[in-house]
């Protein structure tokens, strides 16, 4: 007989504690190693959320910029793995390990002991001494260099990435700091991904996680970009990797030390035991979902959606995030893609787009502004709001890769409600979905299942849409907390309670399979819809018309 606590016949069974940073928020959950149960949870929102607009002195922030304070993190240790362990029933004690994963590329540039440029009292007024979130796309025009330049040079690697770099990764962020503050680049002796801030913190080891290294900081076949190359990127850039870059990787699911006095303290579980290698949020998700063979495709919805897929087979997919050997589990080529704005792109609706006399509606039923407006959407047939939308609003990761796109919404008249809007705008990113996973199909990677996680799964209308637009069954993962499980997971191996992450996954992980599945009159409707989709796409988004970039450009000289 087994109690919440995670005990049985009075033997406490062994638990890990995983941990999510997340955009806004940190999740911790309590998982008892056995199978997986989530025994408690806790979230803590950032009190300083995303910096976009401004600093916490005041100084402004130009257009596309997003930032974090890394103390907030701190905080979600303090605050959430406490509360998830008292609401869990079980004893420090049992605890054996904690992992964690964080968005990405989220990057900071911090002193040789891990201090944070921004905790320095001559750089809290200097905005590139801060974390830059996944989010911060105002490195596009170094991230332009660095595909250029690479492709001129042939270097082998960018076709693992698609072709393009993107400017969410490591080194245009870096580049974009030695090119507007070359004082705090100066200052900076480690140019370090959160995902690993916090493991350092943890346990006082600094070690690069396999996976940003490989995704985010264009590391391949055991070797970043040459010096030679990044020499040509600008004058001072040539050191960036061997001084303020490299250093020892960790593999996933291994343990990076312990856990510290100081830590154990934040956290009030046990001092010395396992910390595991840092991760990244989408990819510790899949073996949560279960996914631990080929094609087994995981898209993780929430304010963005990173897609993500194991494969026996290496393609060079057009815009994908990174093909990395052992990305996501090892023995097996690990792909990312992903969409840029998802989640953040209907919250954008409802903060702008939502009227007055709506609310009220929405209020008198017990509705929030989203539950409202999906309800009001389910009942329109396919096509029936005349709209078509791209998801750009946030810039587009695949398979474009150029966050400088913008939304679009084609077809308003006098008679759009809001409702239209929105259900177009679920649409579009489900259109989103379908681009990248035909670019996987063409080129030769087979996608055999699409499996959702994140918080966006609990909107059925939106699961419907998915499902009839890709034409292919969803299955839903077993857990509402995707992320802090998988983090969990990779803690119990780091522990030694699994040989691998494949066997902790049988064992812990779960999907519930085909829980929606597609229509075949709406999803024929919806071929239609994406056939415009696609024109839309190509039109704006592969020269034909670069409107896109001369309003950024209008924008930029009007900001100025």
């Amino acid at each position: 007989m087994v109690n919440a606590g995670g005990e049985s016949a009075g033997n406490p069974e062994p638990c890990v504690v995983g941990v999510d940073f997340g955009t806004l928020s940190g999740r911790a959950v309590v998982v008892r190693v056995r199978d997986g149960a989530e025994l408690g949870t806790a979230q803590h929102e950032y009190p300083h959320a995303v910096l976009d607009r401004e600093l916490p002195d005041g100084t402004r922030l130009p257009p596309d910029w997003a930032l974090q304070v890394p103390s907030d993190y701190i905080d979600v240790l303090r605050i959430a793995v406490p509360e998830a362990l008292a609401r869990s029933g079980v004893g420090p004690e049992q605890v054996i390990g904690i992992g964690t994963d964080f968005t990405a590329c989220t990057v900071l540039p911090a002193l040789a002991d891990g201090t944070p440029l921004c905790e320095l009292p001559e750089y809290t007024a200097r905005p590139h001494a801060y974390v830059k979130l996944w989010r911060h796309h105002a490195a596009q025009a170094q991230a332009d260099r660095i595909t250029t330049l690479a492709a001129e040079r042939k270097e082998p690697w960018l076709q693992r990435y698609g072709g393009k770099i993107s400017s969410e990764w490591e080194f245009a962020k870096a580049l974009q700091v030695l090119e507007e503050d070359p004082e705090v680049y100066g200052r900076m002796e480690r140019w370090v991904e959160a995902a690993d801030w916090i493991v350092w913190q943890l346990c006082g080891t600094y070690l690069r996680n396999a996976c940003t290294a490989g995704y985010k900081g264009q590391y391949q076949d055991g070797a970043y970009p040459s010096r030679a190359y990044v020499e040509a990127l600008a004058p001072g850039f040539d050191d960036f990797v061997t001084e303020k870059l490299e250093h020892p990787i960790g593999a996933l699911g291994a343990k990076a030390g312990q856990l510290t006095a100081e830590a154990a303290a934040w956290t009030g579980l046990p001092e010395g035991i396992a910390v595991c290698v840092g991760n990244v949020d989408a990819h510790v998700t899949a073996p949560a979902a279960g996914a631990v063979e080929p094609g087994q495709m995981v898209a993780i919805m929430g304010t963005s959606t990173c897609h993500v897929m194991s494969s026996d087979q290496q393609g060079m997919v057009p815009g994908m995030c990174g093909v990395v050997d052992g990305g996501i589990l090892p023995g097996l080529w690990g792909y990312e893609a992903g969409q840029s704005g998802v989640g953040d792109i209907f919250a954008w609706f409802v903060r702008t787009g939502f009227p007055a006399a709506y609310a009220e509606e929405a209020a008198a039923l017990g509705r929030d502004p989203h539950e409202h407006l999906t309800a009001l959407a389910a009942g329109q047939k396919v096509g029936e709001h005349g709209l078509i939308a791209l998801d750009w609003h946030s810039g587009n990761r695949s398979v474009l890769v150029d966050h400088e796109l913008s939304g679009v919404v084609v077809g308003l008249t006098l008679s759009t409600r809001p409702e239209d809007v929105y259900r177009a705008l679920l649409e579009a990113t489900a259109f989103g979905t379908r681009t990248i996973i035909e670019a996987f199909e063409t080129s030769g990677v087979p996608v055999h299942e699409l499996i959702i996680a994140g918080g966006l799964m609990k909107n059925a209308l939106l699961m419907q849409i998915y499902a009839d637009v890709t034409r292919r069954p969803l299955s839903i993962i077993g857990s509402a907390q995707g992320p802090a499980l998988g983090a969990a997971m990779h803690a119990a191996v780091a522990a030694g309670a699994y040989p691998d992450i494949q066997a902790a996954a049988h064992a812990m992980g779960n999907a519930e399979r085909g829980v929606y599945q597609p229509d075949p009159e709406r999803a024929a409707a919806y071929d239609r819809l994406y056939d415009e989709y696609r024109v839309l796409h190509d039109y704006f988004g592969r020269g034909t018309n670069d409107v896109m970039h001369r309003l950024r450009g209008i924008r930029a000289e009007a900001s100025a």
